[in-house]
């Protein structure tokens, strides 16, 4: 059997079209803590919650929002969140205040209890700003509450960290340093109202 040269090239030429269709993999990334928790240090028997916390309807997806002027962002598709921001942003301050205020024992809302803390954290992430190449920019208002005297303290932290420009990797570092910074501000809230008594 004999078979037109026109047709045997077709053949070979169709897993090569389908091979090139394939979409590009999503790449998962994670905000961490500025520093791991020291298991060795006994735990205060200070208890603070985190949350709940607000996060802009504009970013709260799977997809990193990348900002590309003034008025325009970008879904980058394949550049994804571990897990949602309502949950990556408590979890991270809540390690950097556990490092920052001597131990004390820090859990997120709603998923810890807060009905036996001695102090809880109020987030509204106003902006959280990625522009790939450039920086990462947070503008957080928060308000922290002590149980029992019921008093407040509230401020604003605005952050800007240079991402540089190693891609995604370095953009989401650059908002951990942020965070960082953020939950730096609380601390030094939370240890004034303590004082404060």
């Amino acid at each position: 059997m004999n078979f037109h040269p026109a047709l045997v090239a077709t053949l070979l030429a169709v897993p090569v079209l389908f091979g090139c269709g394939t979409s590009p993999k999503a790449t998962f990334y994670s905000l961490t803590s500025s520093n791991p928790p020291d298991t060795s240090q006994p735990a205060a028997p200070y208890r603070i919650a985190i949350g709940p916390v607000m996060v802009p309807e504009l970013v709260d997806r799977p997809q990193m929002v990348l900002r590309i002027g003034a008025n325009k962002v970008m879904i980058a598709e394949y550049a994804r969140w571990a897990e949602p921001l309502k949950s990556e942003i408590p979890r991270v301050i809540a390690a950097n205040l556990t490092l920052l205020i001597g131990g004390a024992q820090v859990s997120t809302y709603p998923q810890n209890t807060n009905a036996d803390a001695d102090c809880q954290v109020f987030i509204d992430l106003q902006r959280f700003d990625s522009t790939l190449g450039d920086a990462a920019t947070l503008d957080v208002l928060w308000t922290v509450r002590l149980a029992g005297s019921g008093k407040l303290r509230g401020g604003r932290s605005a952050v800007r960290e240079a991402a540089g420009l190693d891609g995604y990797d370095a953009l989401v570092a650059a908002h951990a340093r942020a965070l960082a910074a953020v939950s730096h501000d609380i601390a030094q809230a939370i240890d004034s109202l303590r004082t404060a008594r």
